[in-house]
This record gives C-alpha cells, structure tokens and sequence, in this order.
C-alpha cells in the first residue's frame, strides 16, 4: 500500500520523505491555503512538486468542464508528476475524459457513492478518491465504499487506483491496508500516531535502563 500525506505544508513532507514511507502528496484549496500567508500558490506548488518523487494532486477550482481542463493543462505544465483532482460531478466527468485523452493524469475527489467511483473509473480516472471520514462523520460507515469499489474494479479490471481519503486516525489505514486499498492519504497527525506506541517507549526506557546496570 502507498502511503501519501493529505498536506500542502513542505516541513511535513520533508519529515516524511525522511522516514522512507511516503509515495507521493494530496492536496486541495484548503490546505494551500494554510500555507499562503507568505507564498504564492505557485511558489508553494513549484517546491512541493520538486520535493516529492511520487505524484503530487493538485485541484481545480472551476465547475464547468472547460474551465477545469483549461486549468488542467496549466497545472500539468507545473511539473511532470502533477496529478488533477476533479470533483466527481458531470462536468468534471466530461474533464476527466478530455484529460485522459491529452493524456493528464487524473484524480476524482469527493467521491461518496460506490457508483460514482464507477463513473470515474470508466470516464477515465487514474485514480479514485472516497472520503471515508466524512461519511463515518455522518453516521454511515466510509470504509465500505473502498470494500465495494475494490470488487468493482476487480470485476472489470479497471487500471483505476483507489486513495481512501479523510483519513481520520489509525484505524481507517488499518481497515484500509486489510481491504487491499492501492493508496492512504492522511494528515501527518495521523501518521505520528500510527509510529507511536506507550509499549514502545516503555520497552526503549526499561532496555536503557537495564543497559545502565552492565559494566562497560
């Protein structure tokens, strides 16, 4: 499973590159926007794309088709591993096929429904991204799309690759990694605490402890 941080904020990336795990970044207006008190959107973009070796999503802000592949085809230019998020509506359907044929890679957001990851799959989309966490938030149980979209895909072997996102804690990438999920995207909270164990710093403490009472 490849492990991708949900961030637009370069010192978390750069922690995680360091650690060995991370395959590429997600990001969206919100998170840019965190980080945009002293840069530029291209500014932030350009050293993201630069920094990671995997593929970096990028979204889109127009609603109809036109508009995001005009946008599409800039964002593209940015860097060679730039992937498109397009919002899961029918213009974005209608963009995602263009962009397929222009050969841009594609990533379809807000996906909430198991048909709507179907839909995309098949207007094109190199990847697939279901919000886990925003439906457990309203009662219903995310998870189950990514279980559903995974049969999907197999039955009628789609190349499409399937990002659980609105990873929420530790849990989602547990069931997620069980599932056979392609990708996670989480916050770099989540991947803290997914490192992290009391048993384990209790082991690191008793071990030095021990080591204390040898001679050297």
């Amino acid at each position: 499973m490849k492990i991708f941080l949900d961030t637009a904020n370069i010192s978390e990336i750069k922690k995680a590159l360091d650690l060995g795990i991370l395959d590429g970044v997600t990001t969206n207006p919100t998170l840019i926007s965190k980080e945009a008190s002293h840069s530029t959107f291209n500014e932030i973009v350009s050293e993201i794309l630069k920094t990671v070796p995997g593929p970096v999503s990028l979204e889109v802000t127009s609603l109809d088709h036109k508009g995001m592949v005009d946008e599409a085809m800039q964002l593209a230019r940015l860097g060679d591993n730039v992937v498109i998020k397009v919002p899961i509506t029918a213009e974005g359907l209608k963009a995602m096929k263009m962009l397929k044929e222009q050969g841009i890679k594609t990533n379809a957001t807000l996906i909430f429904t198991s048909n709507q990851g179907l839909l995309a799959a098949k207007a094109g989309a190199s990847y697939v991204s279901p919000f886990v966490g925003r439906l457990d938030d309203i009662s219903e149980y995310g998870m189950k799309i990514v279980d559903d979209l995974k049969t999907i895909f197999r039955n009628y072997n789609f190349s499409t690759e399937i990002i659980v996102a609105s990873i929420r804690h530790p849990m989602h990438v547990y069931e997620a990694s069980l599932i056979g999920a392609d990708i996670v995207t989480m916050p770099y909270s989540v991947l803290e605490k997914i490192i992290t164990h009391p048993k384990t710093d209790e082991g690191i403490y008793k071990f030095l402890e021990d080591w204390k009472k040898v001679k050297h």
